[in-house]
């Protein structure tokens, strides 16, 4: 119906007159469907810490009418937000379709759903198939980025992981597992450029993983495993890779840690930053 909507233009209390609006009835209900639309947002809830969530993350937690966790991994200590009307779902016993068919049920209605991974979704968070199920449905969604398990490691290890002199790269990858990785990002091809070198996924293949760090690598070289980060029991082992496969095996950790790699865990040999050198000018500060 493209019949055109007259408003009446009202001023303490008094009739003033007509105003033609350009909206259509058509056009209104159109406006309306799109405020009943679901809205999904894909929150990183950080390493473990509860505190690590952020602000952001925590706001749409504490209104979402809906919230799909990775309970294998996401500290349940963050429901404590929500309402208690909400309905929550554990995502370890669904496949995808099953998370899927919850979006479809409140599709049309006006809902908030908090879809929270683990970490940061960007790395290894399995979001790009939802944000592709998304758009072609035509569901509204946001990302909400969250403080990834490397960085909590990194902090958990007290260790600047770009030391200039060093290293300034960071390379953060998998070995292939149930997910094959390209051959041109073989661990044993990736060990050659001798930078930060973070292991995500790997640590029940730790053997195999030294194996393929030496063809780039000394057996010397620094290597630290963080399980947990920034949970209660987060435990670190250090060493080198010479015998960090056999503290792993004895430490009896199996899962859910990083490996890091690189000459940057010595702490010493590296030059001091430049951007505080007194004798270095920048837009903010000129040298003295």
């Amino acid at each position: 119906m493209e019949e055109k909507i007259e408003m009446v233009k009202i001023i303490r209390g008094k009739r003033i007159g007509v105003v033609k609006s350009k909206l259509s009835i058509k056009d209104v209900s159109e406006g309306n469907k799109r405020k009943r639309r679901v809205k999904i947002y894909f929150i990183g809830a950080g390493a473990g810490d509860p505190e690590l969530l952020t602000i952001k993350g925590q706001k749409i937690i504490k209104k979402a009418d809906v919230i799909i966790y990775a309970g294998s991994l996401v500290n349940k200590e963050i429901l404590k937000w929500a309402k208690r009307t909400t309905k929550l779902y554990d995502s370890a016993s669904m496949n995808l379709n099953e998370v899927f068919n919850v979006y479809k049920k409140l599709s049309g209605k006006a809902k908030i759903v908090a879809r929270v991974h683990s970490g940061d979704p960007s790395l290894y968070g399995a979001i790009q198939e939802q944000i592709s199920w998304c758009e072609r449905q035509g569901i509204e969604y946001e990302i909400i980025p969250g403080v990834s398990s490397f960085c909590a490691a990194g902090a958990s290890l007290r260790q600047e992981l770009t030391l200039p002199g060093i290293s300034q790269t960071v390379i953060i990858t998998r070995i292939s597992g149930k997910t094959n990785v390209p051959s041109r990002e073989k661990l044993k091809n990736l060990a050659k450029i001798g930078s930060t070198l973070i292991i995500f996924l790997s640590i029940s293949r730790i053997k195999q993983v030294v194996k393929e760090l030496l063809y780039g690598y000394k057996k010397t070289t620094p290597a630290a495993v963080v399980y947990r980060a920034s949970w209660p029991d987060e435990k670190v082992i250090t060493g080198s890779l010479s015998d960090i496969a056999a503290k792993v095996k004895t430490s009896g950790i199996k899962k859910q840690a990083l490996i890091f790699v690189g000459d940057v865990l010595k702490k010493k040999g590296f030059r001091k930053s430049r951007l505080y050198d007194k004798t270095f000018s920048h837009m903010y500060r000129k040298a003295k």
